[in-house]
């Protein structure tokens, strides 16, 4: 076994959730204690507000616009286009614009919060491209996702580290939608420098790079790295450090992932539907224990097999235990094949921590990998995951990921020895 996938497993095995260790450490915080959930640069940084009658405007604003409030005792949760774990949010995005007309050449921060874009760096003849793809110049777009790791760490702990990278990977589902709907193509880049960004962008360890997205016109031109260092800014008001995070990170880092030709997915989503799924999306808390029509589930099915746009990959595998699709014998079954009959859903809902979800949906999926690198395949996963969430809703049927569960129990029932990534469930 390659030392890069030693490195990988390690970390993911040394997070892994068993009956005992939820009892031993039942992992209760305060919430009052929260981190805060938006980065913002200091006010005399330039700002442009985002117009959604813009096209490039609502193009960026869509990839991580709020979509709903909700306030509880402990005070508001702003809900956004990209799901997260526990609501955590620890992504930002980040997003360098050249040769777009009415836009000053730069990097931007993108402000979720006031949706607005913040110029954190002007280009000359440097850029992020020499970090990304040496040799390269892009006119058009380069979305960085970041991870500030505390906002999940503060809660999660060490088993954060998965849901940094699986957020980001629904993170990068979220920039996929808005480009779908803005008709513009974009690549995923999982394999590039990211600790020379991390460095040149001032996150000084409290923040880091998992991927990037890009979308325009690729030329052959020489860039060079910034000129100048971008000072440091917090992204929450208070940070504790965890090094199993910060080492875990940067051994998965520095791994290859697997190569494939970089292919385009081809959706056919009613444009006025999907724009309204984008911004309805939720998690479900609860499920009515109500049958999905076979037709919708292999709807659901087929679009997760659609190209993933990346030369970088990890091969996603998906089991799914089916409870209540009309038409189909209740059972797990591997894509669609099926693998063995049952009833499993005391099963699943055990195993997912005993959450009612995972018995009361229709089908529980689970998505397993046997990858090279970690860091990419937990957020291929992570781009599934929001592929599903918007696949299901544009046929009004619920869903919601699931990142606790028991992991070897889990591979015992699904009989596999490839490593549980992510839990997802769907129904009504």
């Amino acid at each position: 076994m390659p030392s890069s996938q030693i490195s990988g497993k390690a970390y993911h095995d040394a997070t892994k959730h068993s009956y005992l260790s939820i009892q031993l450490d039942p992992n209760y915080v305060d919430a009052s204690t929260q981190p805060s959930a938006f980065k913002v640069y200091p006010k005399f940084y330039r700002r442009v507000k985002l117009n959604l009658n813009n096209p490039v405007h609502s193009f960026i604003s869509l990839t991580s616009a709020i979509t709903l409030e909700k306030v509880y005792k402990d005070g508001p949760y702003k809900l956004r286009v990209n799901p997260s774990a526990g609501a955590l949010y620890p992504t930002e995005v980040y997003v360098q614009i050249r040769g777009i007309e009415g836009i000053v050449n730069g990097i931007y921060h993108l402000e979720v919060e006031n949706n607005c874009l913040t110029l954190i760096y002007e280009l000359i003849d440097d850029g992020l491209e020499s970090y990304i793809i040496p040799g390269k110049c892009i006119n058009g777009f380069i979305f960085l996702i970041s991870c500030v790791y505390y906002r999940s760490s503060w809660k999660y702990q060490n088993r954060s580290i998965r849901y940094c990278f699986l957020d980001s990977g629904h993170h990068l589902g979220a920039i996929a939608a808005s480009a779908f709907l803005h008709n513009r193509d974009i690549q995923l880049i999982f394999d590039f420098d990211k600790l020379a960004l991390n460095s040149d962008l001032g996150f000084e360890n409290k923040e880091f790079i998992t991927a990037c997205a890009v979308s325009g016109e690729i030329q052959d031109k020489k860039i060079r790295h910034l000129r100048l260092k971008v000072p440091f800014v917090s992204g929450t008001d208070y940070f504790e450090s965890n090094q199993f995070i910060e080492d875990a990170y940067q051994a998965t880092t520095l791994q290859k992932s697997r190569q494939q030709k970089l292919e385009y997915p081809q959706f056919d989503f009613d444009w006025d539907k999907f724009y309204q799924t984008v911004w309805d999306r939720r998690s479900i808390r609860r499920f009515r224990k109500e049958a999905i029509s076979q037709e919708d589930y292999l709807y659901v099915v087929q679009q997760l097999q659609q190209s993933i746009p990346t030369e970088n990959y990890e091969e996603i595998e998906i089991y799914s235990v089916v409870h209540r699709v009309e038409g189909m014998t209740p059972g797990l079954y591997r894509g669609t094949h099926l693998v063995k009959t049952g009833n499993f859903s005391e099963k699943t809902g055990y195993l997912c921590i005993n959450q009612a979800i995972a018995k009361d949906g229709a089908v529980t999926l689970f998505f397993v990998s046997d990858y090279l690198n970690y860091q990419t395949a937990m957020q291929i996963a992570g781009f599934l995951g929001q592929r599903l969430y918007l696949a299901s809703n544009y046929l009004g049927i619920q869903c919601s990921g699931i990142g606790a569960y028991y992991d070897d129990e889990t591979q015992e029932l699904l009989e596999t020895n490839k490593d549980v990534l992510y839990g997802m469930v769907i129904g009504i």
